[in-house]
């Protein structure tokens, strides 16, 4: 057993398949197989169940995968500790951001950070809030940024940036005319919910709430998993939904679509770096958050 081996076997398991996972080490199917065979060879168990269309971890496997993750990130965090002793940034460095953040606010930072530090390998995870901040917790993940407060005492947050979200309409919609609504006229409209974890459901819940309104009471005809497809949901007349201004402006540029303000509805909010507050990040992780903190982002 090596950690090149180790590797390979959370790629099959990350892709759940022997084929993706070999191209993404460059690598051959039939090499891929022959790495596995030889951790199972090794443990002398099976780690991976080779069904028709997937490749799954075992229970035996999913053990591995837990253990192979921490000492591939411990690797990675060894050789950029020895990278700063020597006066070096370099390394992998993991980053997860929700929905919105992971789309258009970490590429910009990651951009800038890898060309400040070119010898640094970003890998960047997008998942609902909950998602990262279960990533975070269980440690397969150091650092993230999310639309949303945790709730989690173990988690540490900083504020980022600031984000204004803003009711969406389709272009010839009534209201498309207008600049705002009261909340009476949202409560009577079709409405597109995002799915329960996300960061933005969550600050809306909270909006409507400290305006001492109702979310339930909200005509619920949809609940989505991503804002692009809720996007294509409102230009395609299925309801009007609340979303990010940065994640419509294309749209709204284009005229197809319609941002108004709600009366009385407070919808300014945050993006947060988060880590786990009970970890010390690794010196890559350290390096990311203070060249972050001494690069404002204009909101």
């Amino acid at each position: 057993m090596d950690i090149w081996q180790l590797h390979i076997f959370c790629k099959v398991v990350d892709l759940k398949s022997f084929s993706r996972a070999g191209r993404a080490v460059h690598l051959s199917q039939p090499t891929v197989s022959s790495h596995i065979k030889d951790l199972e060879d090794h443990f002398d168990c099976r780690l991976i169940d080779r069904l028709a269309k997937e490749a799954l971890p075992t229970k035996a496997g999913r053990l591995l995968y837990r253990y192979a993750k921490r000492i591939i990130a411990l690797r990675d965090e060894t050789e950029s500790a020895m990278a700063e002793f020597k006066g070096k940034v370099k390394g992998s460095l993991d980053l997860g951001g929700s929905t919105i953040p992971g789309a258009f606010v970490l590429p910009a930072i990651i951009g800038a950070f890898t060309s400040r530090f070119p010898e640094v390998n970003v890998s960047l995870t997008i998942a609902d809030t909950r998602q990262i901040i279960d990533a975070i917790l269980s440690g397969d993940l150091e650092l993230g940024v999310v639309g949303a407060v945790a709730d989690n005492a173990a988690i540490a947050q900083e504020k980022l940036v600031e984000d204004e979200m803003c009711l969406v309409v389709p272009a010839g919609h009534r209201w498309s005319t207008r600049d705002r609504i009261t909340p009476e006229e949202l409560f009577s409209e079709a409405f597109i919910i995002r799915e329960q974890g996300s960061g933005t459901l969550k600050s809306i819940q909270n909006s409507f709430s400290e305006a001492g309104l109702n979310f339930a009471e909200l005509k619920a005809v949809a609940r989505i998993g991503s804002t692009e497809a809720i996007r294509q949901g409102v230009k395609n007349g299925m309801g009007v939904s609340i979303l990010s201004a940065i994640a419509v402006s294309d749209d709204v540029a284009a005229g197809r679509l319609k941002t108004l303000a709600i009366k009385g509805l407070n919808l300014k909010r945050a993006f947060y770096l988060t880590h786990h507050r009970q970890r010390s990040l690794s010196p890559l992780s350290r390096a990311f958050v203070d060249y972050v903190n001494s690069h404002p982002i204009k909101s």
